[in-house]
């Protein structure tokens, strides 16, 4: 499993990026919100999904682990393939999609090209419950807090806990004490859950 991928933008695209790391060039499909965020020539980290079938191997980047985990949770939506998933966060961005889906904005949904109303209906039935809590949000200050929440989330959820309410434990966490570091906040979390 590739975790990511670190190294220079050799050719960029809407729709791909080439990341040449140790002199190979990795081609990675992107959205348009990474897109945004990357430049030719730039040194960059992206995140990988691995898309393995019988006629293809596909990987497709992520300027953020968030938008990876939107994206992961997109496909597990029956009907909802790696390139509709990627199309559904070049129309929307993360907070936009999740927001979207929290308030079951079925119009929104189905204004991303590619979906229809029972798709879109099935994407907010499926992920209503499991998308990030966005009536009481964690004020992320530094990238340092916000890869902090991140791990700690994620090593619980690989615990067996459910994400929401890892979610909600770490964020309680990190409000009460910033400072924290990862093993602190998970040692804390699992006390609490």
């Amino acid at each position: 499993m590739i975790e990511y991928i670190t190294g220079e933008v050799t050719d960029l695209t809407p729709a791909t990026a080439v990341v040449e790391c140790m002199g190979i060039g990795y081609l990675l499909n992107i959205s348009l919100n990474t897109y945004s965020c990357l430049s030719k020539g730039q040194a960059t980290r992206l995140y990988v999904y691995e898309a393995i079938r019988e006629d293809a191997y596909q990987l497709y980047g992520f300027y953020d682990r968030h938008e990876r985990e939107l994206f992961i949770l997109l496909i597990s939506v029956s009907g909802v393939g790696p390139n509709t998933a990627r199309m559904i966060l070049s129309s929307l961005n993360p907070s936009e999609l999740e927001q979207a889906i929290a308030s079951e904005n079925l119009n929104l949904l189905k204004s991303v090209k590619g979906i229809g109303a029972k798709t879109a209906q099935r994407v907010i039935v499926d992920l209503k419950d499991k998308i990030k809590s966005t009536d009481n949000p964690l004020v992320i200050s530094t990238p340092a807090a916000s890869e902090i929440y991140e791990e700690a989330v994620a090593a619980l959820v690989m615990l067996g806990f459910s994400q929401p309410q890892s979610q909600k434990t770490v964020q309680k966490l990190l409000r009460d004490t910033p400072s924290m570091r990862v093993e602190e906040v998970i040692k804390q979390a699992l006390k609490m859950l």
